[in-house]
């Protein structure tokens, strides 16, 4: 506290520039993870909720960052930061700023020690991130090439077949796409149907799906004991699962996709593949067959900006955190 000679605690500094990044890793790792999974909007507007979930996970790297920033520079972290940024700019120059007069060299170690420990975050997470990249990859070329060998093309289906009496439909992503159907769901599925199935695994294609479920496996394993790491990983796939069923149905009916989920829901799928069916298959055709009524623009915009501004607030206020406050 501060006393009749101006004297300023260290620790009330300390958390004065700790609480800001520590309140938002509170709130996007722990409690608006519980609200937006449990939410119906966010089933109806599955694109709009994979944004929310998307601005959460950054928000929550940063909100560490921040910490680990403001933990090893507990008095005025923000003017040691402004100093470095100014370092930064003016090293690019021939110039010195007035600050820093000798420019980077001028920073002390503690400075590159926190900034260091800052930046420690979301590299780790790019890391797994990469890690988890490669390894789907991998497995996805591992049955593409099976695939070439036992698979077999029909005209007029843009997909490959696969002998197996099990109606299944799936897709594998990536640089070289497949899309596999095998002979049990032509057996069993309407034209109609099979074009609805197919509509849905180009939608997992053309949207890149692979990625964002890249990323959720990856912020799993990186924040795994916080509610934020768990639900996404359960979370996004289903949710991408319904954007792609939301793609399929501008060009096919609801019952054709509905009884198709029905017909391919026990299909057994490879490791890193989108399944038409699948264990969401009862959810996503309950979904399909009670239609909501489409958000119209003007909610989507403010729930996007109130999750932007509960989730983004305190980090500003942890990077402009009592500037000029000395220990």
């Amino acid at each position: 506290m501060t006393g009749l000679l101006g004297y300023t605690s260290p620790l009330l500094v300390a958390g004065a520039h700790v609480l800001p990044p520590l309140t938002t890793t509170l709130m996007v790792g722990v409690l608006l993870p519980k609200a937006l999974a449990g939410s119906d909007r966010a089933h109806r507007t599955p694109r709009l909720a994979l944004t929310a979930w998307t601005l959460l996970g950054v928000s929550l790297i940063a909100s560490v960052s921040l910490t680990a920033l403001h933990l090893l520079l507990p008095a005025a972290g923000s003017h040691h930061l402004s100093r470095f940024a100014e370092a930064c700019i003016v090293s690019l120059g021939a110039h010195r700023g007035p600050l820093l007069p000798n420019g980077l060299a001028g920073v002390d170690t503690r400075v590159w020690a926190a900034l260091c420990a800052a930046a420690s975050v979301p590299a780790a997470f790019a890391v797994v991130l990469v890690r988890e990249l490669l390894r789907a990859r991998r497995v996805r070329i591992r049955h593409a090439e099976l695939l070439r060998l036992v698979g077999s093309r029909r005209p007029g289906l843009p997909a490959t077949v696969l002998q197996h009496d099990t109606p299944a439909v799936y897709c594998l992503p990536g640089r070289a796409p497949h899309i596999v159907v095998s002979s049990g769901a032509l057996q069993v599925l309407t034209e109609q149907q099979v074009t609805a199935v197919l509509e849905h695994e180009r939608a997992h294609i053309a949207g890149r799906h692979h990625l964002l479920v890249a990323a959720a496996r990856a912020f799993g394993a990186s924040f795994r004991t916080l509610p934020l790491a768990r639900l996404a990983r359960t979370e996004v796939p289903l949710l991408l699962e319904m954007a792609a069923d939301d793609r399929a149905l501008r060009r096919c009916s609801r019952d054709a996709l509905a009884t198709a989920l029905y017909a391919v829901a026990s299909g057994q799928t490879p490791p890193m593949a989108f399944a038409a069916g699948g264990p969401s298959a009862v959810l996503r055709m309950r979904r399909i067959l009670t239609p909501h009524a489409p958000c119209s623009p003007a909610p989507r915009t403010v729930f996007v900006a109130l999750t932007a501004v509960v989730a983004l607030t305190p980090l500003v206020l942890a990077c402009c955190a009592v500037p000029g406050i000395t220990g």
